[in-house]
């Protein structure tokens, strides 16, 4: 491998990095401007507020000390975060298909998982100063518990998180799996050049399929209505988010909108065989793809209620079932 090669490839990486950061900041005022408020039916934020002006604001707002026993691990989240997305990022570019383990699902999913476990140590990482007065156990019933005395907000998103670690991620995951059913391999490089000669997998049933399934997880893995199960209403503002300030609160809108971004990339990889690069129009049809998402998930969130336990589950059960037999299908082909 030349010198040169390995120079146009990091200067790749570089201006796709930075496309689709300018692209996730947007992404935001995306949803807000042309999707909630059009069915809202009012004008709305202008495109650039909601994530990017959003994200340059907070760089510049002063800073606290959160109420955690380990405040530099806490703060620390937001930015592991935003490194997992990135080496996801990293890996769906076509360079990096040379580097096989890197490439795989298997690393993709592990990837993703740490970014789950960050919620997990957000929630119970942080006290809140809005938990101070609440009081556990219920003293009316007289089942006081020395030792015990106060209960957390926080401590809800993390069991909230935990519970979505173990149940609530399985739809994205099996979806994942999917085009590895179809094509043989688990690797990212296999996987479209499978569908460079047989046709992408979304013109198959078990892509049909593996789309929906992907969609739904994509809404989990987001925490967006109606599974906003980490940061619902109970938890008063934002769950694991509460205590962050100044520039950690930047790096959780820039995380989010590229994360967006990145799993529709990771689709487009798996489902339509276009990997991101400069020197076709792959990025732009990523670009779209992620736009495309963007507007369902807006519909389907205006739409939807805050799912409780009740219809969550049931509707995570369904979604995994439904993308097991699409695995299974795509094995049978």
């Amino acid at each position: 491998m030349s010198y040169l090669t390995i120079i146009y490839s990091i200067l790749e990486v570089i201006i796709l990095l930075l496309i689709a950061l300018f692209v996730g900041v947007l992404i935001p005022g995306i949803e807000r401007k042309y999707v909630h408020a059009r069915i809202q039916q009012r004008i709305g934020p202008p495109v650039t507020s909601s994530g990017l002006w959003a994200s340059i604001k907070f760089l510049y707002k002063e800073n606290i000390k959160p109420n955690s026993p380990v405040p530099g691990l806490y703060k620390a989240m937001p930015i592991l975060c935003f490194i997992v997305v990135f080496l996801v990022f990293l890996a769906l570019i076509p360079f990096n298909y040379n580097f096989v383990l890197f490439s795989s699902l298997i690393a993709i999913v592990g990837f993703l998982k740490v970014e789950e476990i960050a919620y997990v140590l957000m929630g119970s990482l942080s006290k809140s100063v809005m938990s101070a007065g609440l009081r556990f156990p219920d003293h009316v019933k007289g089942a006081e518990r020395l030792g015990t005395l106060t209960s957390y907000l926080e401590d809800i998103s993390s069991n909230r998180s935990l519970r979505m670690i173990a149940f609530g991620s399985f739809p994205l995951y099996l979806a994942l799996f999917i085009p590895a059913a179809l094509s043989g391999s688990i690797f990212l490089g296999d996987i479209i050049q499978y569908q460079q000669l047989h046709g992408p997998f979304i013109f198959t049933l078990s892509g049909i399929i593996g789309t929906v399934v992907f969609f739904i997880g994509l809404m989990i893995m987001l925490n967006e209505y109606p599974f906003s199960i980490v940061k619902a209403k109970a938890d008063v503002i934002d769950g694991p988010y509460m205590e962050f300030a100044s520039k950690y609160r930047t790096y959780i809108y820039v995380t989010r909108g590229f994360m967006i971004f990145t799993l529709s990339c990771l689709y487009g990889v798996l489902f339509l065989g276009i990997a991101p690069g400069l020197l076709n129009l792959h990025f732009i049809l990523n670009i779209i793809v992620a736009l495309i998402f963007v507007l369902f998930m807006g519909v389907f969130s205006a739409f939807s209620p805050v799912f409780t336990n009740k219809q969550f589950y049931p509707v995570v059960l369904v979604s995994s079932v439904i993308g097991a037999l699409a695995v299974i299908l795509g094995l049978l082909i």
